[in-house]
C-alpha cells in the first residue's frame, strides 16, 4: 500500500509520528484508476474510493473519520484542524494540527506532497504544493501556521512528484515560478521551458529554516504512482501523517 513509509520516535513523553506516501498497490480502483485511488473528484466509482480510504485508515490504525482530507484548490490557504471536519472540507491546500490520533492527508498526481512535523512540540502539517501553490506561497504559510501552534524545530518530508524534465510549461509560467523559487527553473527533456516544482518547494522550506528529507521518484516516470501529466484521466495517491497518543 505504501510507496514510502517512516516512523519518527521522540525522546519526550509523546507518541511517535508516522508518515508515508501511498502507491498504487492493494486498492480496488479499475481502469485508469487501477490501484489505491484515494481521489473522490476524478471520476472513479465512489464506492471504490470509499473502500480505498477505509483501507488506508485501517493501515494507519485509525477510524475512517480520523483520516482528514482537504478540498484542494491550488491556493495558499492553511487551516488548523483538531478533529474530523464538520460537513465538507474547506477549500485549503494546507492543514496543521496539535491533535494526536488524527491523520492529515494530501492528495496528488504530479503536485508536491509535503508532510511537516515538530515531533517534540507535537505539531504536524500537510501541504498540497503544485505550481500555483509554489507561486502563491503555501509552503511559507503552512510553516508559519505550525510555528503559531508552538513548533520551533520543523522537519519536512517531500514526496514524489513530476520532475523538472517532465514538466514542460510556457515561458511565462516558468519565469513566475523562478521568481518564487530560483531552484524551480528547469529544462524539459527536449530543452524547452520547464518547472521543477519539488526543487522550488525544497528551496522555500530551506529558506524558512525547515530541515528536509526528499523522497525520490518522478510520478510521470513511475508506474507505481498516479500521474496526470502521463495519463490525463487517473487517480490520486496520498501523503499521510499522524501522531500517536502518548502511552499511558
Amino acid at each position: 500500500m505504501f510507496y514510502w513509509r517512516s516512523t519518527i520516535a521522540t525522546d519526550v513523553d509523546a507518541g511517535p509520528v508516522e508518515l508515508g506516501f501511498t502507491g498504487r498497490s492493494a486498492g480496488r480502483g479499475r481502469g485508469p484508476y487501477a490501484g489505491l485511488n484515494l481521489g473522490g473528484h476524478v471520476g472513479d466509482d465512489p464506492a471504490d474510493v470509499a473502500s480505498n480510504r477505509e483501507a488506508l485508515a485501517a493501515e494507519v490504525n485509525l477510524p475512517r473519520e480520523r483520516l482528514v482530507f482537504m478540498n484542494q484548490v491550488h491556493g495558499a490557504e492553511v487551516a488548523e484542524v483538531d478533529g474530523p471536519w464538520t460537513g465538507e472540507p474547506p477549500p485549503v491546500d494546507g492543514v496543521v494540527t496539535r491533535a494526536p490520533g488524527l491523520a492529515l492527508a494530501v492528495l496528488v498526481a504530479d503536485c508536491v506532497p509535503v508532510l511537516l512535523h515538530d515531533a517534540r512540540a507535537g505539531v504536524l502539517g500537510a501541504i498540497h504544493a503544485g505550481r500555483p501553490g509554489l507561486v502563491a506561497g503555501v509552503v511559507g504559510r503552512a510553516v508559519a501556521a505550525m510555528r503559531d501552534l508552538g513548533a520551533s524545530a520543523i522537519s519536512a518530508v517531500v514526496g514524489p512528484s513530476v520532475c523538472g524534465r517532465c514538466y514542460e510549461v510556457p515561458e511565462h509560467m516558468a519565469l513566475a515560478a523562478a521568481e518564487a523559487a530560483r531552484a524551480s527553473a528547469a529544462r524539459s527533456w527536449t530543452g524547452t521551458h520547464a518547472i521543477d516544482v519539488s526543487a522550488g518547494v525544497v528551496e522555500q522550506l530551506a529558506t524558512a529554516g525547515v530541515g528536509v528529507h526528499w523522497v525520490p521518484g518522478c510520478t510521470r516516470e513511475s508506474g507505481d504512482l498516479y500521474s496526470y501529466r502521463r495519463d490525463g484521466r487517473t487517480g490520486r495517491f496520498a501523503g499521510v501523517i499522524t501522531r500517536r497518543s502518548a502511552p499511558a
